[in-house]
């Protein structure tokens, strides 16, 4: 092969190189991820809306199970006839979501956790990253549904990095501010959670946190800094959101059911 056939050799690999490279990251992911995401609520049979949103969840394992956060699981009263946990299904372009009732298998307060089980055929699971590739400056995707019913039942994604990996139990400046979440998180110890730049909305919680380019889980949505009052966290967000750690959701999968 003389100069010019292996420069253009060369060449054409390189071009393909690019190519498939192009493909890769947030676009690619994003479009991959979408049908694994779902909307978390509670259907109540004579409610007006009879699905009421809180948060968003995703799936894992064999597509059947479903991980979000304990916060938000909803509510059922004992006097509602046919109420249950249910989570809206994204199905084609253009179409309604489906409906269908999910079952709670585990819940792990202390780290604002739980594990669904969904009824009917499994969904397209998500990939646990390997908690040792994670580190500090990852570009990460956020997905879910802020605002929920507000901006309809279609997965919105945000884009930014892993700023810090900090301890989440501080300490607290009076027995005051012991509530029983935070009685919770010391019971089980202190556990290393993602500051992200990403902004998080109501809505946005139980959400997986993708790798940009992989599309690897690498944690779960679970709060927002917020600089003023809760009601400000629409008009004025920080611009801070923080997640658990995906070595938690392995552990919870890890767990017998």
């Amino acid at each position: 092969m003389d100069r010019r056939s292996c420069l253009a050799t060369l060449a054409a690999s390189t071009a393909a190189l690019v190519v498939g490279t192009a493909r890769a990251g947030p676009v690619e992911v994003i479009a991959r991820s979408k049908p694994s995401v779902v909307a978390v609520g509670r259907y109540v049979p004579t409610d007006n809306p009879r699905f009421t949103f809180r948060g968003t969840g995703f799936a894992v394992d064999d597509g059947t199970l479903v991980v979000t956060n304990a916060h938000v699981l909803p509510e059922i009263p004992a006097e509602a006839v046919g109420a249950h946990v249910a989570v809206l299904v994204r199905k084609g372009a253009g179409e309604a979501p489906e409906m269908r009732r999910a079952s709670v298998l585990q819940v792990v307060r202390g780290h604002d956790l739980a594990l669904l089980k969904l009824e009917g055929a499994p969904l397209p699971p998500l990939t646990l990253a390997p908690t040792a590739a994670i580190a500090e400056g990852q570009s990460i995707v956020l997905m879910g549904f802020p605002l929920g019913g507000a901006l309809g039942f279609s997965p919105v994604s945000h884009r930014g990095m892993i700023s810090s990996i900090t301890p989440i139990a501080a300490p607290v400046a009076s027995a005051r501010q012991l509530n029983e979440a935070a009685i919770s998180r010391l019971r089980q110890g202190s556990f290393d959670i993602y500051q992200l730049d990403a902004t998080a909305y109501p809505g946005n919680s139980g959400g997986p946190v993708l790798d940009a380019d992989s599309g690897q889980v690498v944690g779960v949505v679970n709060s927002v800094f917020v600089k003023g009052s809760k009601e400000t966290a629409l008009t004025d967000p920080s611009g801070i959101s923080y997640a658990l750690p995906v070595r938690l959701v392995a552990e919870l999968l890890r767990q017998p059911r």
